[in-house]
């Protein structure tokens, strides 16, 4: 028995690795044996059961930080007072949710600010492209810590998130710079965003439907080189779309989990999950 629990410690501790370029251990999630076909589904399987089983999601309150029906967000980062402006209105249209602010998108905001700020992660200089930008938070907050900043959305999201940008990065001690670009998910980026490789890929909210998964990956695929660190934030709505975004990325990427430990301790949330992602190197035979 002894030797059992002894092995299961040494197996608990060899899950927690450094990746990418955050200074931090994560708990990277377990895959099996090459030999097993399902070797990626088994780790994403054991991710869900894990995630739902110690989080309990659907017994929390959503939404702690945000209130969507608001048409103004402040938060205070980095030294500075944020007005993040929110159009609710547009959420009765199907498919349109990056018109608001969710939780998962200030838990990863406010984790950047926290990393940088205990010396576990610099954006100083470092190009950092945003997925889904939505209302623009994220984006803003890495700009302050000193990103060099590219938010990207669909075309008719591009207006708000804009404003976003202008409202909050105006003034003159902001330490980064941030730039809007439309992105879709599938197609092929603007050579801008991936010449240089960016050395960070964010996202919030962006695992949301099955539909959406295959051309996210395509797009982390492009845009990702052997030194880009992502970081995901999500909302815990459905496991079954985080399990099939989890069983697809195992193939090109390897991930791992940000436990609650390591969030701002002001801003975590048993509804909202934080990944890191790099890419597996591919080795030529």
């Amino acid at each position: 028995m002894g030797s059992q629990v002894a092995a299961e410690e040494v197996e608990e501790k060899e899950r927690l690795v450094k990746m990418g370029s955050y200074g931090g251990m994560v708990r990277q999630l377990r895959a099996a044996a090459k030999e097993e076909e399902s070797c990626a589904a088994t780790a994403a399987e054991e991710e869900i059961m894990l995630l739902w089983g110690i989080q309990q999601p659907t017994l929390s309150k959503p939404n702690a930080f945000v209130a969507q029906s608001s048409l103004l967000l402040k938060l205070d980062s980095c030294g500075h007072s944020l007005s993040i402006s929110q159009s609710p209105s547009s959420l009765s249209t199907p498919g349109v949710t990056g018109s608001v602010m969710w939780d998962s998108g200030v838990v990863l905001g406010k984790f950047l600010e926290h990393a940088v700020d205990s010396e576990l992660l610099l954006l100083q200089g470092k190009k950092v492209v945003e997925l889904g930008s939505g209302c623009g938070l994220v984006g803003c907050i890495a700009a302050l810590l000193g990103g060099q900043v590219v938010l990207t959305d669909l075309f008719d999201r591009l207006r708000l998130l804009k404003k976003n940008i202008d409202a909050n990065l105006r003034h003159g001690d902001v330490r980064g710079s941030a730039k809007v670009m439309e992105l879709q998910w599938g197609d092929d980026p603007d050579p801008e965003l991936i010449e240089p490789r960016p050395d960070f890929v964010l996202g919030s909210d962006v695992i949301y439907s099955e539909g959406a998964v295959l051309d996210l990956l395509s797009t982390l695929r492009q845009l990702c080189g052997s030194e880009t660190t992502v970081f995901l934030a999500g909302e815990l709505r459905n496991d079954a779309v985080l399990e099939y975004f989890l069983d697809c990325a195992m193939e090109d990427f390897i991930i791992g989990r940000l436990e609650h430990s390591q969030w701002h301790p002001d801003y975590c949330s048993s509804r909202v999950v934080l990944y890191v992602l790099v890419k597996k190197v591919m080795v030529d035979l």
